[in-house]
């Protein structure tokens, strides 16, 4: 039985992505069997041929015929995951997998159930001054709307129980309020300082203009979803009814 599933979403990454998943393979030889899961979200590269041509059994290929962006790519993974605890890391290889064993630790460890997320956060990011500085207005917004103890949500280094993930309402965008959409749903989260790589090649998907404008109507919705979540939950059945 697969006991962990890696879902890395990429788009154009085919210069980085045999690397990273020799590096994962490496990092989690004490968690077998595991499965390895790369969503190539609309790739004009050759992203998917590089995937392939490895032509490792435990590693799967999904593909969207257009991109549909990193939340969707995350989603497809863990619809399609066999095992029950996902991580997740993104495709440019910023993201060093030596961190995943330490993700995982806190929901191996967790007896009585009751983490759901283990959440990155990143030390010592390896980008440009500009992006670090929208990362970080952008995140002290985001802790001050939904207090979600989290300063760092836009790491891409996550463990997650999958039925909670499936769980949660999926809109575009939905990987930087991970935090606050497991407590919504009454899950303990953890958090993790973990490394940050610089990119080894090809360019950012994103700009900050770009996430600037979405995160501002996503901000608001996260916000309206924390106000209205279900605030009760049934005691356990009677069963000398």
């Amino acid at each position: 039985m697969t006991t962990l599933s890696v879902v890395i979403p990429a788009r154009n990454e085919g210069e980085n992505i045999a690397a990273l998943v020799r590096a994962i393979d490496a990092a989690l030889q004490a968690h077998q069997p595991f499965e390895i899961i790369v969503v190539d979200d609309g790739s004009t590269d050759d992203t998917a041929a590089r995937v392939r041509a490895m032509g490792l059994a435990h590693v799967r290929l999904l593909r969207h015929p257009v991109s549909a962006g990193q939340s969707a790519a995350v989603h497809s993974g863990v619809l399609a995951a066999r095992a029950p605890l996902i991580c997740t890391l993104d495709g440019d290889g910023q993201n060093p997998p030596e961190e995943l064993p330490r993700l995982i630790a806190p929901l191996l460890a967790d007896a009585a159930g009751l983490v759901g997320l283990v959440a990155g956060q990143r030390v010592k990011r390896q980008d440009t001054w500009s992006k670090k500085l929208a990362s970080r207005l952008a995140n002290a917004l985001r802790g001050w709307m939904l207090q979600d103890g989290t300063r760092d949500t836009g790491c891409g280094l996550k463990a997650f129980r999958r039925d909670a993930f499936l769980a949660l309402p999926y809109f575009n965008h939905m990987h930087r309020y991970l935090p606050a959409l497991f407590a919504r749903d009454g899950w303990q989260v953890a958090h993790v300082d973990v490394s940050h790589r610089p990119r080894g090649a090809g360019a950012s998907n994103y700009s900050n203009l770009q996430r600037a404008l979405v995160g501002a109507v996503d901000l608001l919705g996260v916000a309206w979803l924390l106000r209205r979540r279900k605030k009760a939950k049934p005691l356990p059945e009677d069963t000398d009814v």
